[in-house]
Parts: C-alpha cells; sequence; structure tokens
C-alpha cells in the first residue's frame, strides 16, 4: 500500500472512531503538558513529535485537535497547566520531562498520560513497572544509570586526569514523586557513588530555578572545584548556555548527559542517543488514540547512548584528548 493512500486511510478511520458531539464528530483532543516556552509556529508544525504524528494519520484541525500548555520556563506553573488540561477534557496527555509527568500524574488518574525524558518512572511512582506500568501512565524513558555514569565519569578523567573535586548541579524537583513522599532511591546516589569510585570528591549543588542556578554559579567558584558534571534534566537542558558558558569561562572540565551540552560548546557528554524518543512518544500517543491501554504499553528505555567530544572546547581549555578516547567517541566537534 502506498504510504499517501495508508495516511489516508487511517486517517478516516480516526475520524470514524471519533465521538459525535451535537450532531458533529468531535476530534480526539491531545494536550501537550511543557515547562519550556512556547515555540514559534513553524516548529509546532514542523518537529520530530508532530511530523510522526502526520505520518501516523494525525493531522491539526484535520483528524486531531491540540490544546498546548506551556510554562513559559517556569516547572512551577505546571501542576496548574495540568489541571486545566483534565478540566478541557483532553484524550491523552503528553508530558514532556519529569515535572510535567508528576503534574499530570497527580491532576488525572483515567486520562492516560504519554511522558518523555523521565530518569526514574518506577521510583517516582508514575508506574508500577517498566514492563506493566499498571497505571494510567506509560512514555519514554531517560534512564542513565549508575553503569552511563560510570562511563561519563571514565571519559572525564580521562581528559582531566588530575581533577579531584567534582562539583555536581542536581535538580531535585526532576526526582519528585506523585505522592510527595521522599523518594525512594535518590537519583544522586548511584552517581555519588561512582564519582567516588572514580576518585572524585563530590559536591552537590541544588538547583530548581532559573535564578538558584545562577546563584549556585557563586557557591561553585567559592568552592573552587576542579570539575563540573550536571544532571540532565528539563531545567538544565533549557539552561544548557549558561551552564557551559560558565564552565568554560571559569575552565572546569564538564561531562554532561546529553549531546546537546557538547553541541553548545561543553567538553564532552555521554548519555542516551535520544533521536528516535520523541517520535516514539507519538507513536504511543497514536497507539492510545485508537485504543491502547498505557498501563500495558511498556515504558521504553534508552538502547543506544553516545559519546560526543568537543576538541574545540577541550584545545581552549588546554586540555589534550587522547586517541584512545577519540577511536571511542561516536561523535567529535572540530
Amino acid at each position: 500500500m502506498k504510504p499517501a493512500r495508508r495516511r489516508l486511510i487511517l486517517a478516516a478511520a480516526a475520524l470514524a472512531a471519533a465521538p459525535i458531539v451535537r450532531g458533529q464528530r468531535r476530534l480526539p483532543v491531545l494536550g501537550i503538558l511543557s515547562p519550556h516556552h512556547l515555540p514559534p509556529p513553524t516548529f509546532l508544525a514542523n518537529n520530530p513529535f508532530s511530523n510522526r504524528l502526520r505520518a501516523l494519520g494525525w493531522s491539526e484541525a484535520q483528524t486531531l485537535s491540540i490544546e498546548r500548555a506551556y510554562g513559559e520556563g517556569r516547572e512551577d506553573a505546571l501542576p496548574s497547566l495540568a489541571e486545566a488540561l483534565v478540566r478541557k477534557r483532553v484524550d491523552v496527555i503528553w508530558a514532556v520531562g519529569p515535572e510535567a509527568a508528576v503534574a499530570a500524574a497527580r491532576a488525572t488518574k483515567s486520562i492516560p498520560v504519554v511522558f518523555w525524558g523521565v530518569a526514574l518512572p518506577v521510583e517516582q511512582e508514575l508506574v508500577d513497572s517498566l514492563a506493566r506500568p499498571g497505571r494510567n501512565v506509560t512514555g519514554v524513558s531517560w534512564y542513565q544509570g549508575p553503569g552511563v555514569d560510570m562511563k561519563r565519569l571514565e571519559a572525564l578523567r580521562e581528559i582531566a586526569s588530575a581533577a579531584k573535586r567534582l562539583a555536581h548541579l542536581h535538580v531535585p524537583t526532576a526526582a519528585a514523586t506523585v505522592s510527595g513522599q521522599p523518594h525512594r532511591s535518590p537519583a544522586i546516589a548511584p552517581f555519588a557513588e561512582a564519582a567516588g569510585a572514580m576518585g572524585f570528591l563530590i559536591r552537590r549543588f541544588d538547583v530548581t530555578t532559573v535564578s538558584e542556578l545562577r546563584a549556585a554559579f557563586g557557591d561553585i567558584v567559592a568552592w573552587n572545584p576542579d570539575a563540573l558534571t550536571s544532571a540532565a534534566t528539563t531545567l538544565t537542558f533549557r539552561e544548557r548556555g549558561p551552564i557551559v558558558d560558565f564552565a568554560n569561562r571559569n575552565r572546569l572540565p564538564a561531562g554532561y548527559g546529553n549531546r546537546v551540552f557538547a553541541e553548545a560548546g561543553g567538553l564532552m557528554s555521554y548519555g542516551a542517543a535520544d533521536g528516535l524518543s520523541f517520535p516514539r512518544c507519538a507513536e504511543y500517543v497514536d497507539m492510545i488514540l485508537r485504543g491502547a491501554t498505557p498501563a500495558e504499553l511498556p515504558v521504553e528505555i534508552p538502547r543506544d547512548y553516545e559519546l560526543v567530544l568537543n576538541l574545540k572546547t577541550a584545545k581552549a581549555l588546554g586540555f589534550t584528548v587522547s586517541q584512545p578516547l577519540l577511536l571511542r567517541a561516536d561523535r567529535v566537534i572540530e
């Protein structure tokens, strides 16, 4: 079957399945919950998530209605935004990031929720297990784990062999639980153990807002570290530019958990290769809109990881990257 014909058939099936409201068919409604700033119309129309939805037969205003709830850079706005989406009776919520996922799970126990970028969905009480979520929530995890942390720290150690004092930017809200109870397995604990095993003396700097992040920069300088790492969370992703600039300006070799930091000028990154994660979220939304139950859709976990080295930054900071490390890199920025 040709792709164009298949899309027409899928679109017709979606319309046929939609409920009738006052004599007219009601389009299924997708709610998008995100702490970020609302992107420009060109991005909203052309990005990996929306492109995949269209390929699956979902076209905004034709076969799908979309309610967008963006926090404009404020994670604390997410609970009220989630509640507003519930009042609008959306059919499924796509929650971008751990704070959005927790806000959505607190706001509804019946509307399906698909999350993206959650490192510890079981520990945060979003799902019962990765294989069988058991609730109204599922999605694409951002699980890194001790093994990934260790590989990131090993690469940082190879570049900065003399570094001892490691400052770590930590975002507590990214590990909040649905019930509000203390986290059963703090995400920082395995990372701290991995850092200790690599010979680092680690100090955690907690930040939950942009203003706290700016203040932490001064506290880090006062502590006089030899290296820096940062949690890969919604806040740090959004503020990656200032974080990378701070590290480079203070000549701190830094290791990050996502390639976008290295692309922004960071020294190196090691973490999940997320090229397929947004399209996969769209596929989960599609399955749910066509009748699948979130409780029975296994949480997707990263299968591929990538090491990215920024040689331009290494040279500017006065570090030499060894040939063995270069050979292990999946991408080198020069």
